[in-house]
């Protein structure tokens, strides 16, 4: 059974948790307790009950209560070593400070028993080690002047409570109702787990003889978490992942569902923070790039097992020309005749139609261009600069030319709510900053979302790709600009071509057309996000159309009036460096 348990959940759930060892015949514990936040509140509400009889009503409550709902949690199961089995020394703990409660719990016992703090701000009321211990953190912190657990170095709240481990074993995990810290005893007196909660998942359920915990009884979204807890709880079959040790003497920060922050056990240089997957540490600027020029060739071939005798079509395959982007040359060459005619569309893309009236069973269109990619350092901005913050604020004539941008797809109500929900927890999980929540995004899918061609279509929704965790570069770019729409952060769709280099594992995006996405950040403008390789756009993308989404930028399309059927399509791209000058 373990004594102590915490989750931690992107956006809010409501799992069912089953004290078994509160049935007939088992032996009971000398208390329990749960606390958690509902409704994302920095208030926490706390359930406690010392000397639980069996068959507890309390017990029953955690296990069928729907309103159990939060993104963090904290569990613990007492065994007395110190002090009366009472409410006030039943974990786990709460206290008001910075305008939030927090809330703590501790596995181990301490072997020296510290006397209260005179005259402290945070007194215990009760008589453990673990109030004690907690009261005197929340001291410091209040001597620091460290109203957050935000606010707080890592490294030196590690070493806080590496020199409180000198007196006893202090597996301990403390949560602000924003961040969830965890500490392993740095002599293994008292272990801790991590278990990574990662979507697509069915039904997944973790137990032993003493407990039960399922995360999707009252349903559960596509969403990622972490558990952590004392001991290795069974999970159920099908479950993916696996429980991992703690190391001694590591301090880990939890927010969202994501570690943000890992600390090993202090040494003699007083150790650093290993920055951890969407943690803001690991989302630094990119290196500056050099200017790269490329040749671009874009064959594209289409059969008719009919002859086609009357179409019209239209053509993107004109590079952008601006300030980032310089288009040296450019020829297209169509096999077929008709009356045609270049023009720029709506969008500012250079387009050109064809209207053709004599019957043809193939078209071959080849595109060459050489364009020279000057967006060396995409975040030069960001020092000159006071951080954006969401939500935006546009004036009204800006929101109406951005409008375009900034409407989501049409998607049933129920799912854009999951969405926001979704688009809200790296919101939440970056204070509300713009570019960090933006990079967290762009990490995040590329991280945590599976290519894989084959596997979607031009009619698979935002939803579906967020749902099901996989898809190809035009899914993970509409839920990208899906979520950027719905948090007010203008998106638009981006086809273009990449280079991946002579023999990078993503080739295969080197051989066909691209798709990424713009956000136009304010006073700064639109700067290109790739999540299909969790990077920014820099000397590598060759930007060939925009728009609100896939159609509006789409290289070729047509309408065949009459004739046609049986159409094959074959499509060959070719992206090489050029010396320049060259």
């Amino acid at each position: 059974m373990p004594n102590l348990l915490a989750m931690s959940f992107e956006g809010e759930l409501a799992p069912s948790l089953d004290l078994v060892c509160l049935r007939p015949g088992r032996t009971l514990p000398d208390g329990w307790g749960i606390g958690y936040y509902p409704g994302g509140e920095p208030s926490a509400s706390v359930l406690k009950e010392p000397a639980p009889p069996t068959g507890s009503i309390r017990g029953e409550l955690v296990k069928a209560w729907e309103h159990l709902e939060s993104s963090l949690f904290l569990l613990h199961i007492r065994t007395a070593t110190w002090g009366s089995v009472s409410d006030a020394n039943t974990q786990p703990f709460s206290r008001s400070w910075g305008g939030r409660d927090w809330l703590f719990a501790h596995s181990g016992s301490m072997k020296d028993r510290l006397s209260p703090e005179p005259e402290a701000r945070f007194e215990p009321v009760g008589s453990t080690d673990t109030e004690n211990v907690f009261c005197r953190l929340l001291n410091w912190l209040f001597e620091q002047r460290k109203r957050s657990l935000g606010d707080v170095d890592p490294v030196v709240l590690r070493d806080w409570f590496a020199a409180m481990n000198d007196h006893g074993g202090l597996t301990s995990v403390l949560t602000d109702g924003r961040d969830l810290v965890v500490y392993a005893d740095r002599r293994g007196d008292g272990d801790a787990y991590l278990w990574k909660v990662t979507p697509p998942h069915d039904r997944p359920s973790f137990s032993d003889q003493d407990l039960v915990i399922d995360l999707s009884s009252r349903g559960m979204p596509a969403r990622k978490g972490v558990l952590v807890s004392s001991e290795k709880l069974t999970p159920a079959e099908g479950v993916a992942g696996e429980w991992v040790g703690v190391a001694p003497g590591t301090l880990l920060v939890i927010r969202q569902g994501a570690i943000t922050a890992e600390v090993g056990a202090a040494s003699p240089d007083g150790g650093s923070v290993r920055p951890v997957g969407g943690s803001r540490a690991t989302m630094q600027r990119p290196m500056t790039a050099q200017v790269q020029r490329y040749e671009v060739k874009h064959r594209t071939v289409y059969r008719y097992k009919e002859p086609v005798v009357r179409s019209a079509h239209l053509f993107r395959l004109t590079p952008v020309h601006d300030r980032l982007q310089e288009l040296i040359e450019h020829h297209l060459h169509i096999s077929v005749d008709g009356r045609q005619r270049d023009y720029e569309d709506v969008f500012g893309n250079r387009a050109r139609r064809l209207l053709v009236d004599t019957p043809f069973s193939e078209m071959v269109l080849e595109a060459r261009s050489l364009v020279e990619l000057r967006d060396t350092d995409p975040l030069s901005f960001r020092p000159l600069r006071a951080r954006s913050m969401i939500p935006l604020v546009w004036m009204p004539w800006q929101r109406q030319i951005l409008q375009p941008y900034l409407l989501p797809p049409e998607l049933p109500e129920s799912e854009l709510a999951e969405l926001v929900d979704y688009g809200m927890s790296f919101v939440e999980r970056n204070d509300y900053d713009l570019l960090d929540t933006l990079l967290d995004l762009n990490s995040t899918i590329f991280n945590e979302y599976k290519y894989a061609a084959g596997t979607t279509t031009l009619s698979t929704t935002a939803f579906d790709v967020y749902a099901n965790r996989r898809g190809v570069c035009q899914d993970f770019t509409n839920l990208f600009i899906c979520l950027a729409r719905l948090l007010g952060v203008p998106a638009r769709y981006v086809c273009g071509y990449i280079y991946t280099g002579p023999k990078h594992d993503n080739q295969r995006q080197g051989e066909a057309s691209h798709a990424w996405l713009q956000v136009y950040l304010p006073e700064v403008g639109w700067k290109g996000f790739d999540p299909t390789n969790g990077i920014l756009t820099q000397t590598q993308h060759v930007r060939v159309a925009v728009g609100r989404n896939y159609v509006d930028a789409t290289p070729t399309s047509g309408t065949i009036y009459v004739g046609g059927g049986g159409e094959t399509l074959e499509v060959d791209v070719r992206v090489e460096p050029v010396e320049r000058g060259g």
